[in-house]
């Protein structure tokens, strides 16, 4: 991994609006976060307590009211075209056949939209053979009501993957599904990661799933949102789901649930 710092936040605050900054009542505030070129990185942290916010700098859908951003080493001022996302709901587009929803990047971003009529043969080639990576072969051309809840997010990571950002941003991506598609979603997530290094920002309330998936794990403290805890997971990759019986894991999980029960009682931040 490159030491050079592709996410940057200095000293970064969120006022939603010019009454709230005036009332000095912010979303988030103080944040500091220098995340390495192709790093993964997990935020957890109570409900409400600035994490979609927190998603919102990263992808200059929001600026801050104080402090600098700074993404692949320029000042984010404005949304980031480097970047896909997905969240909780797949939400594809349901008159569009899942290998079309997954080309809609392709149709509004440049520089694939200026060629998108003479390219379209190469770009569905491109979706399909992404589809049959996350194990949605033969189910390209069903419609997402034709797919499970598991196969539709899967086929929104793929969307949010298609035009090959540099970063990838997922604001609880499997909180709507069961145990055992979750974890497959983790290996799928795992394998796409470790083959192409993008960076990723996740965003999720699931301790077990921020542990096996990312090299550091953020603790956001109730709002107004900031990070009171990092922790590095220095466990080795690759990472197989029977890494999560080991007491190692087990640990750093309830080292992880520890701080966020003392944040709960006290109302005071945890000391890093």
């Amino acid at each position: 991994m490159s030491s050079a710092n592709f996410v940057d936040f200095k000293d970064v605050w969120l006022a939603y609006n010019d009454e709230l900054l005036a009332q000095g009542h912010y979303a988030v505030e103080a944040i500091d976060l220098q995340v390495r070129q192709g790093e993964f990185i997990a935020i957890v942290g109570p409900s409400g307590c600035g994490k979609s916010t927190f998603m919102k700098l990263a992808t200059g859908l929001r600026m801050p009211s104080k402090g600098t951003v700074h993404i692949a080493g320029a000042p984010v001022t404005g949304p980031l075209k480097i970047s896909g996302m997905a969240f909780q709901a797949p939400s594809l587009l349901p008159w569009r056949t899942t290998v079309d929803n997954v080309l809609l990047p392709l149709e509004i971003v440049e520089p694939y939209r200026s060629n998108y009529k003479q390219k379209r043969a190469e770009y569905e080639e491109r979706a399909r053979a992404l589809l049959r990576k996350v194990g949605l072969g033969g189910y390209e051309d069903q419609f997402p009501w034709q797919l499970s809840g598991g196969m539709q997010q899967r086929a929104s990571i793929c969307r949010a993957l298609i035009h090959e950002p540099q970063m990838l941003l997922l604001d609880e991506p499997f909180g709507a599904l069961d145990a055992f598609t979750r974890e497959e979603l983790w290996c799928i997530l795992r394998d796409l990661w470790t083959e192409q290094k993008f960076n990723v920002i996740l965003v999720t309330h699931d301790l077990r799933e921020s542990v096996f998936l990312a090299d550091t794990v953020y603790v956001m403290s109730k709002s107004p949102g900031r990070f009171v805890v990092r922790r590095e997971i220095d466990l080795p990759r690759p990472r197989d789901l029977e890494i999560t019986y080991t007491p190692k894991f087990t640990d750093i999980v309830h080292e992880l649930r520890g701080h966020i029960g003392a944040m709960r009682k006290s109302g005071t931040e945890v000391a890093q």
